[in-house]
C-alpha cells in the first residue's frame, strides 16, 4: 500500500479546504445575485437610456422607434401600458443570470486572493495591483456568462412587438439563424468591459475593507458593521461605472444592432465608436448616465451585504 506523506496530507487539507470555501462562496455570490436583480431589476433602473433610439430587431429586419424620453417618462409609460407587472419585464433572464454571475465573480474573486496571499509574505495585504487583477479574472470569468445574459435581457426590454415570447424563445430563434456567435454578439467589448470594470470594482471594495478594518482593528470582516458594508459596495459600483460607461454605451448599441449586413447600423466596435461621436458628440458616450448611476448605490450595496 501506497503512504501518504504528512507534505501530501497537508496539500490535500488545503485543497479540500480550498473546495469548501469556494462553495460558500459560490452560495454566498448567488444570494447577493439575486439581491442585485430584485433591488435593480425594476424597469427604469434596468433599461439601458445610452440609445439615442432603441434598436428593436427581429431575427430578419431592424427598424428604429424612439420609446422613451427618460426615466420618469419610462415609469410613466410603463406604468400606463403594462402596469406593474410592466416594471419587471424580462426579470427571468438576469435572475438566473446574474445569480450565477455574481456567484462566479466572487468564486475566481477570493480564489485569486488566496493565491496572491499564498506568494506574499506572512501577513502582508494584498497590494493595490493584486487586488485589481483578483476582480479582473472574475470579470473575465463572468463575461461569459453576462454577456449572452445581457444581450438577450435587452433584446427582451426594448421590444415593442411580438418579435421573442420570452427570454427561451428569443435564445431559439437566435441560435436557429446565427450559432452561437449569435448568442454572443457583442461579446468582445463584454470581455473588455468586464475585465476593467470588475478591477476597479473590486480594488476600491477590497481597499476600502482593509482600511477599515485597519483603523478599527478588526481581525474579521464579518465584524464591519453593516452601514459600512453598504457603502462601500455602493462606492465599488460607483468605480466600476465612472471607468467603464462609454465601454457599456458601445456594448448595448452593438448587442441590439441587426444580425445581418443589411440591417447591422456598425460593422465594429471601433466604427460604433466613431459613429456615436459624430452623431451625437461626446456626450452620446455617457447618454443614459444618470439613472445607470442612481441605480449603482442600492444595488451594489445589496450585493456586498447578501454576499458578506
Amino acid at each position: 500500500m501506497t503512504s501518504i506523506t504528512t507534505a501530501e496530507t497537508v496539500e490535500l487539507k488545503e485543497l479540500n479546504l480550498g473546495m469548501s470555501q469556494a462553495v460558500k462562496d459560490c452560495i454566498s455570490g448567488t444570494v447577493g445575485g439575486i439581491a442585485q436583480v430584485l433591488v435593480g431589476q425594476p424597469r427604469p433602473f434596468s433599461l439601458d437610456f445610452n440609445f439615442n433610439t432603441f434598436n428593436i430587431a427581429s431575427t430578419n429586419s431592424i427598424c428604429h422607434k424612439s420609446l422613451y424620453n427618460g426615466m420618469l417618462d419610462c415609469v410613466k409609460k410603463t406604468r400606463a401600458k403594462e402596469g406593474i407587472a410592466g416594471f419587471y419585464k424580462g426579470t427571468m433572464t438576469p435572475l438566473v443570470g446574474i445569480g450565477a454571475c455574481v456567484s462566479i465573480q466572487f468564486v475566481v474573486l477570493e480564489a485569486m486572493k488566496r493565491h496572491f496571499a499564498s506568494v506574499n509574505e506572512k501577513g502582508q495585504l494584498l497590494s493595490n495591483s493584486q487586488l485589481y487583477l483578483a476582480g479582473a479574472a472574475s470579470g473575465f470569468a463572468n463575461s461569459f456568462v453576462s454577456g449572452p445574459v445581457e444581450h438577450i435581457r435587452t433584446r427582451l426590454q426594448v421590444q415593442t412587438g411580438t418579435g421573442y415570447a420570452g427570454p427561451i424563445d428569443c435564445i431559439k430563434q437566435i441560435y436557429r439563424s446565427h450559432g452561437l456567435t449569435g448568442i454572443y454578439k457583442g461579446q468582445g467589448i463584454t470581455m473588455a468591459r468586464e475585465f476593467q470594470g470588475y478591477g476597479a470594482y473590486f480594488l476600491a471594495y477590497e481597499y476600502l475593507v482593509q482600511q477599515a478594518m485597519q483603523r478599527a482593528n478588526l481581525q474579521q470582516r464579518s465584524d464591519l458593521p453593516t452601514w459600512q458594508v453598504c457603502a462601500f459596495g455602493a462606492a465599488a459600483g460607483y468605480a466600476m461605472w465612472f471607468t467603464i460607461y462609454p465601454m457599456d454605451v458601445i456594448k448595448s448599441k452593438l448587442q441590439t444592432d441587426g444580425f445581418t449586413p443589411e440591417t447591422k447600423q456598425y460593422r465594429s466596435v471601433l466604427h460604433c465608436a466613431k459613429k456615436t461621436l459624430a452623431k451625437e458628440g461626446v456626450s452620446g458616450f455617457f447618454r443614459g448616465i444618470g439613472p445607470c448611476l442612481l441605480r449603482a448605490a442600492p444595488v451594489n450595496a445589496v450585493t456586498f451585504m447578501g454576499y458578506v
